[in-house]
């Protein structure tokens, strides 16, 4: 077993011994499987010279765990009532920095980073699609998140789960499932199975954010044909999308990236 990797019976006797109860709000599910956590680990192929974000340390033990690979950790934390945890599982570990402060506040400093992290099920998407857009920009994550999530980042045209999510995780990286992982692996356990994803970022295209803008205003009414969906941001949508090669009854669920880029580079001019 790799240092670290905290079992159930570990997981539930460090909450109790200092008080802490594990809340909904914050989305508060801590793994407590060491071989999911090992499996993790070895996936996101960290070590000695890497820089690794991890958001929603909780126990500790994915912390622990990527430091044993050699990595520099900086792990990010919201709940103060964790801080005598992290300071008991931690005390050894010299490679990880614990702040306490809001994932969406992080900021990355020079060289490469790679995000690994069992990431908080009331943010994951939004935090994903915020980081990949707008920054901080690491180069490669490796992330827990709902399945129902996993399945939106990774769909593809003509999928019912197939949506902006999808469109802006594949302008700017190249996302995949990794593997799946049963609820009977955290603690408290939900009602969801998770997947792990990983999302290599790629440079953007030229339109990148026009398209993502559209796919937005397309998907808001993704019921509709996009002739009908995109009245409202362009002049002429039936002239528009046909000059992007476009057919204007498809619905947005039916266009992939590259259709998405080309109507932004009409737009564009």
């Amino acid at each position: 077993m790799r240092d670290g990797a905290q079992g159930r019976a570990e997981v539930i006797g460090l909450l109790r011994r200092h008080g802490v109860n594990p809340t909904k709000r914050l989305g508060q599910n801590f793994l407590v499987d060491p071989n999911t956590i090992n499996k993790i680990v070895d996936f996101a192929r960290v070590g000695p010279g890497d820089q690794v974000i991890e958001v929603g340390a909780g126990t500790g033990t994915l912390s622990r765990a990527l430091a044993a690979t050699g990595a520099t950790i900086v792990a990010y934390e919201i709940d103060e009532h964790l801080r005598p945890v992290l300071d008991e599982v931690l005390a050894s570990v010299g490679n990880v920095e614990v702040r306490f402060a809001d994932a969406a506040q992080i900021t990355l400093g020079e060289g490469s980073w790679t995000v690994v992290a069992n990431l908080p099920y009331y943010l994951s998407s939004t935090l994903l699609l915020d980081w990949l857009q707008w920054g901080p920009q690491p180069e490669r994550f490796v992330v827990m998140v709902q399945r129902e999530v996993a399945d939106r980042l990774t769909a593809g045209p003509g999928s019912r789960v197939y949506g902006i999510p999808s469109v802006i995780a594949r302008l700017y990286g190249r996302p995949a499932t990794a593997f799946r992982v049963p609820s009977t692996v955290f603690y408290p356990q939900p009602e969801v199975e998770s997947a792990v994803v990983e999302i290599v970022r790629r440079e953007p295209p030229p339109h990148a954010r026009r398209a993502a803008a559209l796919a937005s205003v397309a998907f808001g009414q993704r019921r509709k044909m996009l002739r009908r969906s995109l009245a409202g941001a362009l002049t002429d949508p039936e002239a528009t999308l046909t000059e992007a090669g476009i057919d204007p009854q498809l619905r947005p669920e039916d266009v992939d990236v590259a259709g998405f880029l080309a109507l932004a580079e009409v737009v564009d001019g």
